[in-house]
């Protein structure tokens, strides 16, 4: 399969964008005229069109996009991406990317203080490991996007001694500043790290799942040999070496299996060192960034999709696969527990021994596989982009609401 340039290391569907019904249109306006909000800026790290954008970005976006279908003026002010505008127009909102990875967030607040940005009714701030601390200088309607605790991840992509600091920042220092803001994350396994973990009330947390693109659909005709299918950035918190690892023990049980690994990323040598380590080269294909027709019918193909991530907010290439009928075999996280909720639409485990006899039962036994497949057909119905717009708007106006009765605190 050639590899195919996307936007993001992903390999998710980036190119286009959820339409909102008239019923979804009637919803956020009636909302944002009862809330009086008719302008948000949305605060992030990265952005859509970065290098590195992944399922977060593609959830920023597809929010915005269906905000700004209903009147309501979206900014999203983020970090430089190279080679494209500091200003531009994308899906009805307008995009501010100034600034590198770390300086976009004392400059992000210093443009707010200082108006740069236009005047806004509300505040969305995307906490993404590292927060904007919105509460200390934000005194308008806010509301905060929290998808996961970051926790392990912090060592995975910094010095010791940095990672020691942002797991204190993330789960010590900050937390005390937001306990009057609500937060929004994406999933019931999620908010229960993040109240037990980061010590937020539960009452302030709302879970709003986020949708699938209607072009995640079945179709087509399964591979004639077991295939398992991989999607997402060759980065640590993927750890695609585990799942290198774990496939080479099901080849033993399962001789003709293959594994299909889509995207890309700085881990690349580092998992080809490891498929030449287990010796499963002649088994594994690592094709790299693929359009969206290929990626759909890579989903169909597959007996099972797989993911041995370390940490997320969702499983979105999980969801992905099941809107196209594929189950999945994955890690037992706060995220995978709810896009994929073990033994309706998926196989989740936490040590290798259960993920090994997971994957091998999905690829044997068909009757499971075939009950998984429905369920997971059900699971994906349940998920639309038009109902995570409403939900995290909601979040938004509420806050502006309780300000305005005086039943919130600035």
């Amino acid at each position: 399969m050639a590899a195919m340039r996307l936007p993001t290391g992903e390999g998710l569907n980036l190119m286009t964008n959820p339409i909102a019904s008239e019923r979804t249109l009637k919803a956020l306006g009636d909302l944002a005229a009862d809330a009086g909000i008719r302008r948000v800026h949305m605060l992030a790290w990265r952005d859509l069109d970065d290098p590195e954008a992944g399922g977060s970005e593609v959830h920023a976006d597809h929010i915005a996009s269906l905000w700004a279908q209903a009147g309501i003026e979206v900014v999203h002010r983020t970090s430089y991406a190279a080679g494209k505008p500091t200003r531009t127009r994308r899906h009805g909102y307008e995009v501010v990317r100034k600034a590198g990875r770390y300086l976009v967030f004392p400059r992000s607040v210093v443009a707010e203080l200082a108006g740069r940005n236009g005047h806004r009714d509300g505040l969305v701030e995307i906490w993404n490991g590292m927060p904007f601390m919105s509460p200390m200088w934000c005194r308008g309607p806010r509301s905060v996007w929290l998808h996961h605790v970051h926790g392990p991840m912090w060592a995975m992509t910094l010095p010791r001694n940095l990672a020691k600091a942002g797991v204190l920042l993330e789960e010590r220092l900050a937390p005390p500043f937001y306990r009057r803001t609500p937060i929004v994350t994406l999933s019931e396994s999620s908010k229960h790290e993040l109240v037990h973990a980061l010590g937020f009330q539960a009452d302030r947390v709302t879970v709003v799942e986020p949708g699938i693109d209607p072009k995640f659909t079945p179709g087509g005709r399964r591979s004639e040999t077991p295939l398992v299918v991989a999607v997402g950035r060759l980065v640590p918190v993927k750890d695609v070496p585990r799942l290198v690892r774990i496939f080479a023990q099901v080849r033993n049980r399962v001789p003709d299996a293959r594994l299909v690994v889509v995207g890309d990323g700085y881990e690349r040598d580092r998992i080809d060192a490891e498929i030449q380590r287990c010796g499963v080269d002649g088994s594994v294909e690592m094709v790299g960034r693929i359009d969206d027709e290929q990626l759909i019918d890579l989903y169909r193909q597959a007996w099972t999709v797989s993911s041995m991530s370390v940490r997320e907010g969702w499983g979105m290439t999980l969801t992905e696969a099941a809107a196209c009928g594929t189950p999945a075999v994955a890690t037992n996280i706060a995220g995978h527990a709810d896009a994929a909720p073990h033994d309706r639409s998926a196989l989740l485990g936490d040590h290798d021994d259960e993920l090994v006899d997971a994957m091998t039962a999905m690829l044997t036994d068909t009757a499971l596989r075939e009950r998984l497949q429905r369920g997971a057909l059900a699971r994906a119905a349940e998920l639309t982009w038009e109902s995570a717009a409403i939900g995290t708007f909601r979040s938004l106006a509420s806050d502006a609401v309780a300000r305005r009765t005086g039943l919130a605190s600035s």
